[in-house]
């Protein structure tokens, strides 16, 4: 059979390289009319009556990540399977009765932020209620209650490696960091587990010149958002107060270590003009962008902080801090909700372009999330009471590659196994193309690329024991609290700056 004669895939990969056939490059989001398709909307209701939806966040399971949790103004927490289909017939309301896969109170107060954790097992609310507590997905119950904060809990940030530890930010003006190892002796009346923070700082963003602009009030110092960075020592933190971004090293949190804004060379006054939103990071922890109510998102690249942003993007209006952006895994595209009505999407190697923008809420756009194991699903939420799933992806292509792209692409080089694999295959070519192929791979210039150490290879090197052990200061009272494998990180963990993740050699 013609079929039978046919060549395998890894014979005609190979022909393509040897004859330099262009392989077609994976596309992503560009510039059209229309940039989204609206796979379905839900209704955010409880028994009938609507409510805000506030926070949106895909599983970060590759198992289940087409579930959506969906947190709300009523203290709710929902989950949603994205894969179901939602016929155009059916009302918003219908859709959530098909697609919503279970629903319980989180809390008596609206819930600003959640996050799964634990390979999908677990999820983490945080409340108006001064709290945070963490939640088991298939029995539906609290199993830990984080408490201290002495403001509404803003934003959370689990630990990119250890699910135990997460970060916080509250708007009483301080974040704090959480151990779920360090179990507290104290049960509350729903014998639930409480928890104490095993480090924090107050008074993040409120620098020491700001005074009191009314008796008894003092200047807005709200953290609005956190984020635990790849390096796994390292957090940032932004508040309502000012468009600055600051860093802090969780080994030493008496002050920052370095911080950032759009414009390093502006006033105090000048800084203090815009608050931020939220932030969001690369799946590779290279990029931070920044959502600022001046009605811009900011880039930033940890290795150059010092230089301010490396891009902003424009087109959105952020005039509430409910308004949130997120950055694509791949850093190729940033999402972002807007105060009119619609959401943005961005290409991040071409800010100076309009966005591609979707139009179908009828309310201030807030949360939103990318799916990450399928490519272009998104998630936003909006003051009309709707949870609305897209496809970003298939509208409209682009053969352009992002720098991020570039960089995972050389990385990608091929193993001992992939060599093998290819060497076998060559038994069904005949001789002298086998011949061909063996003097040309031989004459190739060996690719030489830059070790970057990245947090799974360093997992890898430590029992779980001791992994990430040590890695908060250790006081006298976390002495008492904690167990001896929270404190005092590996040598090997013990850098000084952000970069030095990036740089330090295998």
């Amino acid at each position: 059979m013609e079929f039978a004669n046919s060549q395998s895939l890894f014979q005609d990969v190979r022909l393509r390289e040897l004859n330099g056939f262009r392989v077609r490059k994976r596309p992503y989001i560009g510039d059209a009319a229309s940039g989204f398709r609206e796979i379905g909307a839900v209704a955010v209701e409880h028994g009938g009556d609507v409510t805000p939806p506030l926070a949106v966040s895909f599983c970060k399971s590759s198992k289940s990540s087409y579930i959506l949790a969906v947190s709300d103004e009523d203290g709710y927490v929902s989950l949603f399977d994205t894969r179901r289909h939602f016929p155009s017939s059916s009302s918003h309301p219908e859709n959530a009765e098909k697609s919503r896969v279970c629903e319980w109170v989180a809390h008596h107060n609206a819930v600003f932020d959640v996050c799964w954790v634990k390979e999908g097992t677990q999820i983490l609310t945080a409340s108006g209620d001064q709290t945070m507590k963490v939640w088991d997905v298939q029995e539906k119950k609290c199993v830990a209650v984080l408490m201290g904060h002495t403001g509404s809990v803003k934003s959370m940030s689990p630990h990119p490696t250890n699910a135990e530890i997460v970060v916080s930010g509250s708007r009483d003006g301080s974040f704090a960091v959480w151990d779920m190892r360090c179990n507290s002796s104290s049960i509350s009346r729903h014998e639930e587990l409480c928890i104490s923070s095993t480090a924090s700082v107050r008074r993040a963003h409120l620098s020491p010149q700001a005074k009191r602009v009314r008796r008894g009030k003092t200047a807005s110092m709200s953290i609005t958002s956190v984020l635990y960075l790849k390096d796994e020592v390292s957090i940032a933190t932004a508040g309502a107060v000012d468009s600055i971004i600051k860093f802090w090293d969780t080994r030493n949190m008496k002050n920052a270590v370095t911080q950032t804004c759009p414009h390093p060379d502006s006033t105090e006054k000048e800084k203090r003009l815009h608050g931020i939103s939220s932030l969001s990071q690369d799946l590779n922890g290279v990029f931070i962008s920044a959502s600022c109510m001046d009605n811009r998102i900011y880039l930033y690249n940890v290795l150059q902080l010092e230089k301010g942003p490396l891009k902003s993007f424009s087109g959105c209006r952020i005039e509430s801090f409910f308004v949130k952006s997120s950055i694509s895994p791949d850093a190729t595209r940033i999402l972002s909700g807007s105060s009119d009505g619609n959401a943005y999407i961005w290409q991040v190697n071409r800010p100076q372009e309009d966005p591609v923008r979707s139009k179908s809420h009828d309310g201030e756009v807030t949360a939103v999330d990318w799916c990450p194991y399928e490519d272009g699903k998104i998630a936003t939420s909006s003051d009309d009471f709707t949870v609305r799933i897209w496809n970003s992806q298939s509208s409209c292509c682009s053969s352009t590659n992002s720098p991020s792209a570039i960089r995972r692409r050389v990385m990608a080089l091929p193993g001992s196994e992939c060599r093998k694999l290819l060497m076998n295959e060559s038994m069904h070519l005949s001789k002298d193309s086998t011949s061909r192929f063996t003097d040309e791979a031989s004459s190739m210039n060996p690719i030489t690329t830059p070790k970057l150490s990245t947090p799974e290879a360093l997992e890898k090197k430590f029992s779980s024991d001791s992994d990430l052990n040590e890695i908060f200061e250790k006081t006298p009272e976390t002495a008492i609290k904690s167990p001896s494998s929270v404190l005092n990180p590996p040598s090997s963990l013990k850098r000084k700056t952000i970069r030095d993740y990036f740089l330090t050699p295998m």
